[in-house]
């Protein structure tokens, strides 16, 4: 190993997998590893060979990668109990994944060895050696993983010491210290670590360490403060249970907090996160540290107006370094601080204490007061804007609307209708369109009556509806709340609507959704 302060191990790959909703395939696999190799990281751990056809896909397949930087390590354990570590199938396996590190897994607790395993600890500590000496013979970098080393440790200290130096003796290139079961407090970490340290100073050691008690970046950081000098983790926290020490949090501590250079392009970060779930199609944290939409956001008026006199006021690191950026919230915590900045990202005029900006601010608190959210739903801010400041050309006047639903005896599918009957431009018009369903009716009846006018929104569509009922307590009375997402395939803005009756609701949010498209479109072209 370099003199690199800390050495970054990725387990994304085979640990992460084993997290619920967390499923990748091998092309998934390979994309990863190229991305996590151009980024910096040191150790990519690719799968347990021959354990299923994803990972035998994967290890073939990988023989092919021009990784620049990071190592290949492939994932098994050491050989069976009374079985020659030449003649264990599983090992051979690993040597055949043709990888220049192979990561093996020993046990460190005593129960697991006579509980689990069933065999003698003299016998445990043999399979450690023979199994990091024979792939070390064979000209690989072994990564030793000691499973349940703290569990082991508090149980009998003196087993779980002599396991990793059977590692040790074997000739392993890191002692990785497992806090498997996630259940290790940081006083702990320090503790056992430096008795590690102390014990086999000869040999580097690392860490592994589990989320269960919400500690797993702390542990990890307490165990670099003892010496570690690799910490094993996942990007986002992937893992099994409650997940893995996340990467994503531990690279930016170590980097802006620690100082400790790990990865050339910190600024790279939030779009590694981003690349991994959208890959593994899970959403994204949007409370994630460091690279989650609301670490760096902004919605109280004191703290937006500190923020734009100076930004350390309310934020620990500056948002680009990590790839993120400021982001301003309007609501009724707001100040008039929060609607300039929104204005100003608009390109719209508006001064700060102004009739406008007073009114805006009213408004916006008003509304939100009746059930109104602009948070997610820019778009409706933007309209509400616009029309305060005569910026808005209306684009149509409505007469009424009505929808139905017929369900019928004899099996024939419901149908859903919506007429609606506007005047655009001193035009009437009625149109009558069916859909899936009542929302889905009303968008092609509108859309069908302002096609002749307004040929452009044949681009937009719909791509989110979410509703919430906001007043539980009044029951089937209670107001709801529409959140509309729209697109024209190149950006999407958010649109809401509040009412007590939820085809209104949804109505308001649809139109202003396609409202604020014709507003942009009439700006670009004036």
């Amino acid at each position: 190993m370099s003199d690199k302060p800390v050495f970054l191990y990725d387990t994304t790959l085979r640990d992460g997998t084993q997290g619920e909703g967390f499923q990748l395939s091998g092309l998934d696999k390979l994309r990863i590893a190229r991305r996590l190799d151009a980024f910096g990281i040191d150790y990519i751990e690719g799968g347990w060979p021959g354990s299923n056809p994803k990972d035998v896909e994967f290890f073939r397949e990988a023989k092919t990668l021009d990784l620049k930087h990071a190592k290949l390590a492939a994932f098994g354990s050491t050989r069976r109990a009374d079985t020659p570590v030449e003649e264990d199938t599983q090992v051979r396996l690993l040597l055949e994944a043709e990888t220049p590190v192979v990561t093996i897994f020993g046990k460190s607790w005593e129960m697991q060895v006579t509980e689990v395993l069933r065999t003698t600890v003299e016998e445990n500590r043999a399979m450690i050696r023979d199994t990091v000496a024979y792939l070390v013979k064979h000209g690989r970098e072994v990564v030793y993983d000691a499973e349940h080393f703290f569990d082991g440790y508090k149980d009998a200290p003196e087993h779980a010491l002599r396991t990793l130096e059977a590692a040790a003796e074997g000739g392993a290139s890191c002692l990785v210290l497992c806090d498997t079961n996630g259940g290790t407090l940081p006083s702990e970490i320090m503790k056992i670590c430096m008795a590690v340290k102390a014990r086999i100073p000869g040999t580097p050691f690392g860490i592994h360490t589990h989320n269960d008690c919400e500690l797993a970046v702390a542990n990890a950081m307490v165990a670099v403060k003892a010496g570690a000098t690799q910490i094993q983790g996942t990007i986002n926290g992937y893992g099994e249970r409650t997940g893995n020490c996340n990467l994503t949090s531990v690279i930016p501590i170590l980097q802006l907090k620690m100082g400790l250079n790990v990865v050339p392009n910190l600024e790279n970060l939030r779009d590694l996160s981003y690349f991994v779930d959208d890959v593994s199609n899970n959403p994204h944290f949007a409370r994630a540290p460091f690279v989650g939409r609301t670490a760096f956001a902004h919605k109280g008026g004191m703290h937006v107006n500190a923020v734009q006199k100076n930004a350390r006021s309310y934020e620990h690191i500056v948002p680009a370094s990590v790839g993120n950026e400021q982001n301003i919230l309007v609501s009724e915590l707001s100040g008039q601080d929060n609607i300039l900045i929104k204005a100003a990202s608009l390109g719209l005029p508006l001064v700060k204490g102004s009739d406008a900006a007073k009114a805006i601010l009213k408004r916006v608190k008003e509304l939100e007061n009746e059930g109104y959210s602009f948070e997610a739903a820019g778009g409706s801010l933007e309209l509400l804007i616009r029309r305060e400041l005569g910026d808005h050309q209306k684009p149509f006047n409505l007469t009424e609307y009505h929808t139905s639903f017929r369900q019928y005896r004899d099996g024939h599918p419901p149908v859903c209708e919506a007429t609606v009957k506007l005047v655009v431009d001193g035009t009437p018009e009625l149109t009558v369109a069916e859909g899936k369903g009542v929302v889905n009716s009303l968008d092609l009846a509108l859309r069908k009556a302002l096609l002749p006018f307004y040929p452009e929104i044949a681009n937009v569509s719909l791509v989110d509806y979410k509703v919430r009922i906001i007043d539980g307590h009044e029951a089937t009375a209670a107001k709801t709340r529409v959140l509309i997402v729209s697109t024209d395939g190149e950006t999407t803005w958010g649109t809401v609507g509040v009412s007590e009756n939820i085809i209104e609701a949804s109505w308001l949010a649809l139109v202003d959704g396609i409202d604020l498209f014709l507003q942009r479109k009439n700006t670009k072209t004036t």
